[in-house]
């Protein structure tokens, strides 16, 4: 055994030395087989080393991972064509309306001897379309009292049309007023030609109407409450408001609410008239000896003109009144009627001019406008960051807006509740339409400016509190 000082290097072996020489002999960039076999084991253990995963930057895949393939997005559902849209949502429109129709003139007319179902069905045909506006020709005169009630459920499913062809349309959220007015446009036509139909099919007999005249009054209903359900679906109402100046969108909130308010205090006053005269209403129903059935039926038809009356009352409250005939007028200072038709709803029309407590009903209108003008400054009051009074050009401008709004409002629901109950003297019912514009105007002027005010100093003495 041979001894190895420390200073003395030591030699490899002969094999060592032969493979090292077969090393020098490789050329340089030739790759080795012994790191050629480590390679698999390098890789390995960098897949699995997490901290050479959490290096890596986001997004970049691993050398010689595979990248998934990108998934097939599913195929979109097929939007149904615009004519089949409106037409679908227009038919189910008309009659989700007209069945109800339908179903209270079959009880109104049922009797033990009368009635029948092609009665009740064109009956039913003849009360939808007066729904609509569309006057009817009888023996007796022309028949134009529109059932409010009945206006406002057509209306309602109206707007859900112009919804649902809007979705159908891919128009939902789009903010285009093009495709708003289309979808409106598409449901106010097939309804229009729905509204000629139904009147070819009433004009038997001593019952006619205008099969144009219907056609086009439909269409623009049906139109201008789909294009509602449109502005609202597609997003266009929401960009109008935004865009709208903040005194106009507060003025027009302001001149909603205390029309509400309006017609609130008219149908409370319409309700404790009737309520009053209930003996004589139930007098007048059980006059017409239909039974049970018919009973029910025509009590269903007054209920179907309660927004009439409340109007009317409204236009009593505010100071116009209204008329239930010719050369008639019910107001808190004259009431001159003459014989009445035996309808419930008229049961508790007033018996002579208001006095004592009763002027206090003249001061309503002034106290619903003094609230819509409090809760606007008080809304914007909620608004500002530091508590302080409201601005005086926005509050006293959106309360002075408000009334303009109320009359509009006022004007157009005067002339829709009033129309000709027949020939004769019953040829003029229901409140004047400009008069009742004009009064409530100014009446809700004033009132939201005092209510306005009211807050802005009861604002101001309590921030210095």
């Amino acid at each position: 055994m041979s001894s190895v000082t420390p200073d003395q290097p030591r030699r490899p072996a002969a094999g060592v030395r032969a493979d090292a020489r077969r090393d020098d002999a490789r050329p340089a960039d030739a790759p080795r087989d012994d790191v050629r076999r480590a390679e698999p084991h390098r890789e390995d253990a960098r897949r699995e080393d997490p901290r050479r995963e959490d290096a890596r930057p986001k997004g970049r895949p691993a050398s010689g991972a595979r990248v998934p393939a990108p998934r097939r997005s599913e195929p979109t559902r097929g939007r149904a064509p615009l004519v089949v849209a409106a037409g679908v949502a227009a038919g189910w429109a008309a009659l989700t309306s007209y069945l109800p129709v339908a179903l209270v003139l079959g009880l109104a007319q049922f009797s033990e001897d009368a009635g029948s179902l092609v009665g009740a069905l064109r009956a039913g045909l003849a009360g939808w379309l007066l729904g609509h506006g569309v006057p009817l020709q009888t023996a007796a005169g022309p028949l134009g009292l529109v059932p409010l009630l009945l206006s406002g459920l057509a209306l309602w499913r109206l707007t859900r049309a112009g919804v649902h062809t809007s979705r159908a349309m891919g128009a939902r959220g789009g903010r285009s007023p093009r495709q708003a007015l289309t979808a409106a446009a598409a449901v106010g036509l097939g309804y229009g030609l729905l509204g000629a139909l139904a009147a070819v099919l009433v004009s038997t007999g001593d019952l006619r109407v205008s099969p144009v005249r219907a056609g086009i009054t439909l269409a623009i209903f049906g139109a201008f409450a789909a294009l509602v359900g449109a502005l609202r679906t597609t997003g266009v109402a929401g960009v109008l408001a935004d865009r709208a100046p903040a005194v106009l969108r507060d003025g027009v909130r302001t001149g909603l609410v205390a029309g509400l308010l309006l017609l609130g205090a008219g149908a409370g006053a319409a309700g404790l008239a009737v309520a009053t005269g209930g003996g004589d209403a139930a007098d007048m129903i059980g006059a017409y000896r239909t039974g049970v059935a018919g009973q029910a039926g025509i009590t269903l038809v007054s209920f179907a003109y309660a927004p009439n009356a409340t109007v009317w009352s409204t236009a009593y409250l505010l100071g116009p009144g209204f008329a239930v005939g010719t050369g008639t007028a019910v107001r808190t200072s004259e009431v001159s009627v003459g014989a009445l038709p035996a309808v419930p709803l008229l049961a508790g029309l007033p018996s002579g001019p208001v006095d004592g407590f009763g002027a206090a009903l003249l001061a309503v209108p002034v106290l619903a406008g003094m609230a819509a003008g409090w809760l606007l400054a008080r809304r914007l009051l909620r608004d500002t960051e530091e508590r302080a009074a409201p601005d005086r050009v926005a509050l006293l401008g959106s309360a002075a807006l408000a009334g303009p709004v109320v009359g509009l409002l006022a004007g157009l629901a005067a002339a829709a509740s009033g129309g000709p109950l027949g020939g004769g003297r019953l040829a003029e019912i229901g409140p004047v339409p400009w008069q009742v514009a004009a009064v409530s105007t100014a009446v809700v002027t004033i009132g939201a400016l005092l209510g306005a005010a009211a807050a802005k100093v009861l604002a101001r003495t309590g921030s210095r509190a």
